[in-house]
Parts: structure tokens; C-alpha cells; sequence
């Protein structure tokens, strides 16, 4: 599916100055029309997957108890 920058920015959260920005840098792949840019979401579905195996990893390791210190029971 195409978008255009204003619609892409609000699909990601971001101002439409920068998403402007990312397209003519090349970060974000577009297809110019003659009168707009446009872009294809499909681009941004393994960002999205990589966010949420990152929000993953971010909760486990906030689970993790931490450890004894071994230092502490030691009372000579």
C-alpha cells in the first residue's frame, strides 16, 4: 500500500518534515509522481517487527531478578 508523507508520518509517529527529510536522503524508499512522494509501507514491516522483539528482550531483562551478592554474606 502507498502513502504520502503526511499520511507515512502519521503512520509512523514522526514529523512530516523529517519523514520528508529520510525520503531525500534515500532512508526511506519513495516513488516520486511528478506532483508527490510516495511510499510504500511494506518497508517499514520488519522495522516494526525488530521494535517489538526489542520491547521483548527490554521486558524480560526488567523481569530478571538480580542477583545475591555473594560479597554481602560474607562477614568475617
Amino acid at each position: 500500500m502507498y502513502m504520502t508523507v503526511p499520511e507515512t508520518a502519521v503512520f509512523l509517529s514522526m514529523p512530516e518534515e523529517q519523514v520528508n527529510r529520510y525520503v531525500l536522503e534515500g532512508r526511506i524508499r519513495a516513488v516520486h509522481d511528478g506532483e508527490q512522494y510516495l511510499i510504500n509501507t511494506s518497508q517499514f514491516e520488519s522495522h516494526f517487527k525488530q521494535l517489538e522483539i526489542a520491547k521483548l528482550e527490554l521486558e524480560e531483562w526488567r523481569a530478571t531478578p538480580i542477583p545475591d551478592d555473594i560479597d554481602i554474606k560474607d562477614e568475617d
